[in-house]
């Protein structure tokens, strides 16, 4: 058969993802970023082209460093073992990394280096004392992040946003700019204190950014955007943070650390880095500023300010290359709600996989994405009904139909000639154009367009009724060509699917005996070929299994018997002494007595207690907890507290007038 087309030019292409944060486990918004990521790098390695994905854990800051205060670990435990965690998620989702690496690393530390010396020697960087929100409580500066309050924007004033930006309206300010702020860490209101920061300074590029902005690199909406922002004035972006802090030290700057919204975007160059190392390839080849490779990043909506403005300027500024395009998209909501686990709508990756297969999520996102910022929402009704009525009835039924006439009488053995070859011509001219609305972000579009095709092919034997033809043996030969055809364009529409179902891909291709690693590939059709038996692709979800994903905690909660109950053995202690633990801001050391016996015990309570508070308290305890050792010693039992969902706040429990140590509670 005649090639339908030419091979395009190569183009050599690296992409990125943005950086989950270090400090929790995957879920599925980030999954929505990296599968969006995952199958533009796929379809544009089936169309030829040279295309790298890299990406990184986020690991530096202030949020890392008191979570792992808090599970009395080191940062570095913290982030080796949410990163184990992390790959494997994504690994079992199918994500085809090239390089996953961390900021943790030797790379990012002098990249980062680098940048900030090379913007100071140009002139970019400036100094001078700032104003900081203390929380005096917690003995600590705030980042702004762990400032919360009213958003200053008169226009908006929405409740309950961060110190540096709001979600609702896009504004940035400062934490003072917030109506009625308050510490997430105590939960008091935060003073201010005066410490010299380090800044980079923005608005030196202003001219550069606004016409980068719109060069096409940017969506539309998101340029529209920037102008806004561009006309409120492009304000100098303190880049350091004073200790404790856990991140890359400023070289030139004792106690100060670049902030980690400086060093994480770097984290791009350092996986790449990385992966030079491993590969050979040359660094400078791709973020070179004479560079004629392509670099494209994936982000959330929220993000866009950094990624748009900070990046392109601070990557100007150091002598490297701006990126080709921004491709920003929304927040993945699940049955109309924003994931929260109060409301069971908070999905972890695990979570998912445990209970489905993970290219069910691949497709059903695919289906649902386009290339603007709008939300994509997971109706887990509607996520049901596509996979059971589009994956199952309608796709992987076109093989299950046809592979088993091709087994009887005919071995397996194709045709060796199709009937309708214009009709396979067809659906390989739109594979083109399938492919294609991958790379402009239309996967919806791409999807609807496969299922048409779908339909097309399941009419075509619905209308040819093989099995009527296969009841005379006479109509051998009109059956194998029929179901050779079927196959043949079912192959059509796996390969178009590739870039979203890579695993069922590959199944598919090994029941067809033959390999697709380029779209060309397709132009000729599987003839006279021996294909395996076949089995199940995919299979119908029951809706009661999807709806599992968001059990609300009290559905969830695993019950335990009486029997098991008694196991925990709860006391009542009397605190007798309470400190500080130095070097770990979140934790005091308590000694309790259990009605005669002593137990040390660490609790993560520092920030809503003060040592002096406590002594002569009684609280409940586990007096049976395994001892758990950590750096600072050995908890030889646990304090209880109860805290509310998104409230750092912590309330322990205590007994009624009258109770004494060494009590059982039961």
């Amino acid at each position: 058969m005649a090639h339908p087309r030419t091979r395009v030019m190569a183009r050599r292409i690296l992409v990125t993802s943005a950086l989950p944060y270090a400090n929790g486990p995957t879920h599925l918004g980030h999954m929505t970023e990296v599968v969006q990521t995952d199958i533009w790098v796929r379809s544009m390695k089936l169309r030829g082209h040279d295309c790298l994905y890299v990406s990184a854990d986020d690991t530096h800051g202030t949020p890392i460093m008191l979570k792992a205060e808090s599970e009395g670990i080191t940062p570095e435990q913290l982030i080796a073992q949410v990163g184990a965690e992390r790959r494997r998620d994504f690994a079992d989702f199918g994500i085809g990394f090239d390089n996953y690496h961390t900021t943790h690393s030797e790379e990012n530390r002098r990249l980062t280096v680098r940048m900030y010396r090379a913007l100071t020697a140009a002139g970019h960087i400036t100094r001078r004392v700032v104003r900081q929100a203390y929380d005096e409580k917690a003995g600590m500066f705030l980042p702004d992040r762990y400032v919360r309050g009213t958003c200053p924007n008169a226009s908006c004033h929405a409740p309950d946003q961060f110190g540096d930006s709001c979600e609702v309206c896009g504004t940035t300010y400062t934490p003072f700019d917030l109506i009625n702020p308050v510490s997430v860490v105590s939960g008091t209101t935060p003073v201010a204190r005066e410490s010299e920061h380090i800044f980079f300074k923005l608005g030196d590029f202003e001219t550069m950014l606004r016409k980068w902005t719109r060069s096409g690199s940017l969506q539309s909406a998101v340029a529209n955007k920037l102008d806004e922002w561009f006309e409120t004035g492009l304000r100098d972006w303190d880049v350091s943070r004073d200790a404790p802090y856990f991140g890359i030290e400023i070289p030139d700057a004792p106690g100060k650390y670049f902030y980690v919204w400086l060093d994480a975007p770097v984290g791009y160059m350092a996986s790449f880095e990385n992966l030079c190392a491993r590969s050979g390839l040359d660094f400078d080849d791709y973020w070179g500023p004479d560079s004629q490779a392509e670099l494209h990043h994936f982000i959330g909506k929220d993000i866009l300010y950094f990624h748009s403005l900070f990046w392109p300027a601070t990557l100007e500024g150091a002598g490297f290359r701006k990126p080709t395009a921004v491709h920003a998209h929304g927040f993945l909501t699940v049955n109309g709600e924003k994931m929260s686990k109060s409301r069971g709508t908070f999905v972890t990756a695990r979570r998912y996989l445990d209970l489905l297969p993970p290219e069910y999520f691949r497709y059903f996102l695919a289906a649902k994405l386009g290339a603007g910022l709008e939300d994509i929402d997971m109706n887990l009704d509607e996520f049901a009904t596509r996979i059971n009525a589009e994956l199952v009835g309608k796709l992987v039924n076109i093989a299950s139909r046809c592979a088993g006439f091709i087994h009887r009488g005919h071995e397996g053995r194709l045709a060796a000639a199709l009937p309708d070859p214009e009709l396979y011509r067809e659906f390989v001219k739109a594979a083109d154009w399938i492919v294609a609305s991958y790379e402009s972000r239309e996967y919806a579009a791409a999807v609807r367009e496969i299922m048409v095709l779908a339909d097309r092919a399941n009419l075509y034997i619905d209308q040819h009724k093989p099995w009527v033809a296969a009841k005379d043996p006479a109509r051998a030969a009109e059956v194998q060509a029929i179901c050779s055809q079927g196959l043949n364009l079912f192959r059509v529409l796996m390969t178009c699917l590739k870039p979203v179902m890579p695993i069922m891909a590959e199944r598919a291709e090994d029941f067809l005996g033959k390999r697709v690693n380029h779209l060309a590939e397709i132009a000729d059709p599987l003839l006279g070929t021996t294909i395996k038996e076949y089995q199940p692709l995919a299979t119908r979800v029951d809706p009661a299994l999807v709806r599992k994903l968001v059990e609300t905690p009290m559905t969830t909660t695993q019950e335990i018997s009486a029997e098991e109950f008694a196991r925990i053995d709860l006391r009542i202690a009397r605190i007798e002494s309470a400190a500080l633990v130095e070097g770990a801001d979140r934790l005091l050391q308590l000694t309790v007595d259990l009605g005669g016996e002593r137990r040390t015990v660490f609790a993560g309570i520092r920030s809503s207690y003060e040592p002096g508070q406590l002594i002569g308290r009684h609280v409940v305890v586990v007096a049976n907890l395994k001892p758990r050792k950590l750096r600072f010693g050995v908890s030889q039992a646990m304090v209880l507290a109860a805290s509310a969902e998104g409230n750092e706040a912590l309330f322990l429990l205590g007994p009624d007038a009258g109770a004494t140590a060494g009590m059982k509670v039961s």
